[in-house]
């Protein structure tokens, strides 16, 4: 295995923060739905690019839906439908290592296959991504958004059954934003004041190659989880940002295959008089499926491989001072305050939009839902189920279109598995932490403490929940849209791609 790069080489902060490119659209089609209605239609080709992550590395060999990874950012409005043309332009070979034993990634299927989902959205079946509705180099998929949904970020990414980790590793992926009047209405900071932070991490080889690693097993290239050493920021390596003393407002995304994120913009020395710095306030004001209900304070942010965090910093106490954005203890980027002064426009609301909260009472169906690992006798994860149910199995989770359940994840691994639902948004209820052993020989929930309520910047809609170890996570979810067969799955692209994923089917009402 080449060997990997030691980041610590590297200069900090000589790179700027790109924003990605606006997707623009290549005219009007007729609408789906309504052959009366024109919508804007684009079409964005997944294609193989060479792209340089930090200054002093030569570029770095990506797959990407631009010239550059992440791929561009949609714009759109709630109630404004559009049509994408997803094109495979890519080559015939893939350039990561594959692993047949895979389910999905059988010798029998080509090696570059794609198909993207846009995670967050309320589509029909036909247009969200299905993991077996791939296409091959030469080949594009029509897909009709309604944007029939409240403002939020939502992202696009591969979504190949077998191949999903590897396809969204090696960089196809981008953002997409609803807006609607709700939000402009709050005067939020906008415009070049409002910026995308896509964070995913890499292995980088000491040439700035993309390195996946394998398992030791001859008999299989999977592993269960892929660490990077570099993090990138809308695909730069320890990037640096100019921000003037006022509001900014960040919309975080968490891309990496399976890296849990714990954020914190972190003050360094002045660089005007070498006086210590605070740390910058944050406030979180949305979460994956748009705003909460108020702004929450927070010192730090935990966010989930498939998550989006919605921030609004403000750096008006920060003149001339330098920040930087960490995890953990690592340094991620860094932002440059001007000394000069400016006049602040923009506003943080304290209170943002309602968020009903759904009554348990309104749920028909109660779902207990186990998240399975399975381990060799090394002790070494070799396949996780959901429900122990493998992703050929009959579907067994049919809730009826207009109606609400409440699904109960049942987690008795030592890992936080991030959970996520297509076409809907659901609230969390609470998590309460169990006894597995009991649960998993006699099927009884006994329960060690009391439930435990999300946290503030949880209670709002989302579409990706953490489901901790050894714990119950409960969450309501209203079926709204369409009929048809969806998939709900883990976050963790290894665990997904090795059977922790599982169709469900919306049915219409007798």
């Amino acid at each position: 295995m080449p060997a990997a790069l030691n980041v610590d080489t590297l200069a900090q902060f000589v790179d700027r923060l790109p924003a990605p490119e606006i997707a623009q659209h290549q005219g009007y089609r007729p609408s789906p739905e309504n052959q009366n209605l024109s919508v804007p239609f684009y079409r964005v080709q997944a294609r193989a690019i060479a792209t340089k992550v930090h200054r002093d590395l030569p570029p770095t060999k990506f797959w990407s839906f631009s010239s550059s990874t992440p791929g561009p950012t949609f714009e759109t409005r709630s109630g404004e439908p559009l049509l994408v043309e997803w094109v495979n332009a890519l080559p015939s070979e893939h350039f990561l290592p594959m692993d047949h034993t895979v389910h999905g990634a059988e010798a029998d299927k080509p090696t570059v296959r794609t198909v993207v989902h846009l995670h967050g959205a309320k589509t029909r079946p036909e247009s969200d991504g299905y993991p077996e509705d791939w296409i091959v180099p030469g080949k594009s998929s029509l897909y009709f958004y309604p944007n029939q949904q409240d403002a939020a970020m939502l992202w696009y990414h591969d979504h190949a059954l077998g191949i999903n980790r590897l396809n969204v590793y090696a960089g196809l992926l981008g953002a997409f934003f609803v807006r609607d009047g709700v939000e402009e209405a709050l005067n939020l900071p906008k415009g070049k004041y409002e910026l995308p932070l896509i964070l995913y991490d890499r292995l980088l080889t000491r040439e700035g190659q993309l390195l996946y690693p394998v398992s030791p097993d001859p008999q299989a290239a999977w592993v269960p989880e892929i660490f990077g050493n570099a993090i990138l920021v809308n695909g730069k390596l320890f990037p640096y940002l100019d921000v003037e003393p006022r509001r900014y407002r960040f919309r975080v995304l968490n891309a990496s295959n399976a890296r849990f994120y714990h954020l914190s913009f972190v003050g360094s020395s002045s660089v005007l008089d070498n006086a210590s710095a605070n740390d910058a306030p944050i406030h979180q004001i949305g979460t994956d499926q748009g705003l909460l209900p108020a702004p929450v304070p927070l010192t730090s942010l935990e966010i989930a491989p498939g998550e989006r965090a919605d921030l609004v910093v403000d750096f008006s106490e920060h003149r001339g001072e330098q920040l930087v954005l960490k995890n953990d203890a690592v340094v991620v980027m860094q932002f440059r305050v001007s000394a000069k002064k400016t006049n602040e426009t923009s506003s943080l609301p304290p209170t943002l939009r309602a968020v009903p909260k759904i009554a348990e009472t309104r749920a028909v169906q109660t779902r207990l839902l186990t998240l399975n690992e399975y381990v060799n006798k090394a002790g070494n994860p070799v396949m996780l189920l959901l429900n122990g149910s493998h992703w050929n199995m009959p579907v067994t989770e049919k809730p009826v279109l207009g109606s609400t359940e409440i699904w109960t994840l049942i987690n008795p691994t030592s890992d936080s598995h991030p959970i996520h639902l297509h076409l809907v948004r659901f609230q969390i209820l609470d998590r309460q932490p169990y006894e597995p052993w009991l649960f998993q020989t006699k099927r009884q929930l006994h329960f060690l403490g009391p439930p435990e309520p999300p946290d503030a910047n949880e209670a709002g809609w989302k579409d990706t929940v953490r489901a901790h170890s050894k714990m119950v996570t409960r969450i309501i979810v209203p079926f709204e849209g369409f009929t048809g067969r969806y998939v709900w799955h883990c976050h963790i692209l290894e665990h997904e791609d090795n059977e922790m994923m599982r169709p469900y089917e919306v049915i219409a009402a007798v």
